[in-house]
C-alpha cells in the first residue's frame, strides 16, 4: 500500500497514536503486575542497574550545573535535561526504579497483587538501586572525573551533598513528595509513546521540571552524597565536613524515600486508579 494514500488516516502517517489516558491506566496496571511478580534476582539486578542509570544523569548534571560561567537560571535547565538521560536509561533501556515503581500501587488497589508484593518489590529495588549509585559513585571517583574544570565539579559534588544532608525533615519529605509527581507523570507519560522518540520527549521536560525546581529524588542522593562523603577530605570546608556523613545521608534519604512514597503513589498512581480503574 502507499503510504501516502490519501485515505490513510494522518495520525497513522505520522505517529500521532498515542495511548490514551485510560489506555494508559491499563497498560501501567498490567506492567505493575508483571513487576511485582519478578524473582529476587532479577528484580535486585534490574535495581542496581536502575541506581547505575540515575547516577549517570547526576553524573552528567553535574558537569553542566557546576559550570561557575552559566547563569543560575540556565544551569538549572540545562542541568535538569541532562539529568533526564538517567530515567530514559530506565525506560528505554529497561531498569526497576523505586521512584518509578511507585506506580504499581494500581495493581494493588485493583487487587490484582497482594500488600505485601507491593512492599517486596519496593524493598528489593531500592536495596538494588542504592547498591548501584552508590557503587558508580566509588567508581566515578576512582576514575578521576570529579577533578574537572580545575576541581569545580568537585566542588559542586560537595555543595549538593551538604545542602541535602542539612534539608529539616519536613522540607525534605515535600520536596520528594514534589520530585516524585514529577517523576511518575514522566514514566505514567511514557506508557502513552509507540516509539523510543514519543518516550524520550515526553521523559524530558517533566524530568527537567523537578530537577530545576531543586526537588528530591531519592535514589539521585544516593549518588550525589557518597560522591560527597568520597571527596569532602580534599575539597569540603569544615563546616561542609561536619555535614556530609553517613548519619546526613540517612536523615536526608528517610525522609525524602517517605515524600517520594506519597508523591508517586497518592497524587499519581491512585488518583488515575479512581478516574480511570474503579469499578
Amino acid at each position: 500500500m502507499n503510504p501516502l494514500e490519501p485515505d490513510q488516516p494522518s495520525h497513522q502517517l505520522f505517529g500521532f497514536d498515542a495511548f490514551s489516558p485510560k489506555e494508559i491506566a491499563e497498560r501501567i496496571e498490567n506492567v505493575g503486575v508483571t513487576k511485582a511478580k519478578l524473582a529476587f534476582g532479577p528484580m535486585l539486578m534490574l535495581g542496581i542497574l536502575a541506581g547505575v542509570f540515575i547516577g549517570l544523569g547526576s553524573l552528567f548534571f553535574m558537569v553542566v550545573s557546576s559550570d561557575p560561567t552559566i547563569s543560575f537560571g540556565i544551569s538549572r535547565l540545562l542541568g535538569g535535561l541532562v539529568f533526564s538521560l538517567g530515567l530514559v536509561f530506565v525506560v528505554v533501556a529497561g531498569a526497576e526504579l523505586f521512584t518509578g515503581n511507585n506506580l504499581i500501587v494500581m495493581a494493588w488497589a485493583d487487587g490484582r497483587i497482594k500488600g505485601y508484593e507491593v512492599i517486596r518489590n519496593w524493598g528489593i529495588v531500592c536495596l538494588g538501586n542504592l547498591i548501584g549509585a552508590v557503587g558508580l559513585a566509588v567508581i566515578v571517583y576512582l576514575s578521576g572525573h570529579p577533578h574537572m574544570n580545575h576541581g569545580e565539579v568537585a566542588k559542586g559534588y560537595i555543595k549538593v551533598a551538604a545542602m541535602k544532608c542539612q534539608l529539616p525533615f519536613l522540607q525534605a519529605f515535600f520536596s520528594g513528595m514534589l520530585c516524585n509527581i514529577f517523576v511518575c507523570l514522566a514514566v505514567w507519560m511514557a506508557q502513552a509513546g509507540r516509539s523510543v522518540i514519543d518516550k524520550v520527549v515526553v521523559i524530558l521536560f517533566p524530568v527537567a521540571a523537578f530537577v530545576a525546581a531543586g526537588f528530591e529524588h531519592s535514589i539521585a542522593n544516593m549518588y550525589f552524597i557518597p560522591m560527597g562523603i568520597l571527596l569532602k577530605s580534599e575539597y569540603a570546608t569544615p563546616e561542609q565536613i561536619q555535614w556530609i556523613n553517613a548519619l546526613g545521608m540517612i536523615k536526608n534519604l528517610f525522609p525524602v524515600i517517605l515524600g517520594n512514597l506519597v508523591g508517586g503513589s497518592g497524587f499519581v498512581a491512585l488518583f488515575y486508579y479512581l478516574i480511570y480503574r474503579k469499578k
